[in-house]
């Protein structure tokens, strides 16, 4: 069960909140899947949506997330239930219809949006009251990203998320060839790519950043997408952008940038000016005292996320 307790603090005493973790209702799938965006980072696809008469399946909840990777969220409805198998079983029959689910993103989200779905890393969530600590042991043995999420209810207008555990792997082998059967078109050099060939200087940075943002929590996971490292809990706190060529490190963090005083060289508004990842501050890191002066902004971003 969940060790976390919520008060309410009153000038002289403070109160305890009960929270309750009852069966995953509709209702509550319902609340999830209109607020998706704000809870999860996750654009909301299709409820309850069917996977043909062979399958015979319903996916509970499909959308895709920030990062363009296609997201498969099942709600644990009993504790005996074997949600994490039935999720696979979704996410398996999901690798197999691409081309169903960019049709649906391609009326939802427009043409742009399809064409940088990111195959090569879809994601399971299985939201419940409670897990078992079988369930969060099998995870730890599947090579898919899984995060197993527990939600409580505190009253009727305070609901909260708690990551329980999580696994994130290498972005699987997808092929070689696009789904028309040519090969796609290489425009920029992989975010691997770029750091593969970076300079001994901007390597040894970029793992002193690494080394910072994985340190400020267990919560923290990173994903490798094609062009950029995302840093996460569960949603985005810090997209990382290496730049082999002129030998910078870009790091695009969910603060407003009127919020803070602008440098230039260093930090810059980058709200309506296209850039891998997510965020609308960027940090340019430079140096090991660029890192240093950028600390207090990687914590603010992953306090709020």
């Amino acid at each position: 069960m969940s060790d976390i307790k919520l008060f309410k603090v009153h000038p002289n005493s403070v109160q305890e909140l009960p929270g309750a973790s009852v069966a995953v209702e509709k209702s509550l799938q319902t609340l999830i899947e209109r607020h998706l965006e704000a809870l999860l980072g996750v654009r909301f696809l299709a409820s309850e949506h069917s996977t043909g008469k062979n399958h015979r399946g319903r996916i509970d909840t499909l959308g895709i997330d920030e990062n363009n990777r296609p997201v498969i969220i099942e709600y644990k409805r009993a504790l005996n239930q074997n949600v994490i198998n039935q999720g696979l079983y979704y996410l398996n029959w999901l690798m197999d219809h691409k081309a169903e689910l960019k049709l649906i993103v391609l009326d939802r989200m427009g043409r742009e949006v399809a064409d940088a779905i990111e195959w090569a890393s879809p994601r399971l969530l299985c939201i419940a009251g409670d897990f078992t600590k079988f369930d969060e042991e099998a995870i730890e043995q599947i090579p898919r990203n899984i995060e197993l999420i527990r939600y409580r209810r505190y009253g009727d207008d305070l609901l909260l998320f708690e990551l329980v555990n999580a696994t994130a792997v290498d972005p699987i082998e997808v092929g070689a060839e696009g789904e028309g059967g040519s090969k796609p078109k290489t425009v920029y050099k992989t975010v691997t790519e770029q750091l593969a060939q970076a300079p001994p200087a901007v390597q040894d940075r970029y793992a002193a950043l690494d080394a910072f943002l994985k340190a400020l929590g267990d919560d923290v996971q990173l994903n490798t997408l094609k062009y950029y490292l995302a840093y996460k809990r569960i949603k985005n706190f810090a997209c990382v952008e290496v730049r082999s060529q002129n030998q910078r490190i870009l790091v695009y963090v969910k603060i407003d940038p009127d919020s803070v005083v602008l440098e230039p060289g260093f930090t810059r508004d980058v709200r309506n000016i296209g850039h891998f990842g997510t965020g609308d501050l960027e940090i340019g890191i430079d140096s090991a005292d660029d890192l240093e002066r950028a600390k207090p902004l990687l914590v603010r971003s992953y306090e709020a996320s």
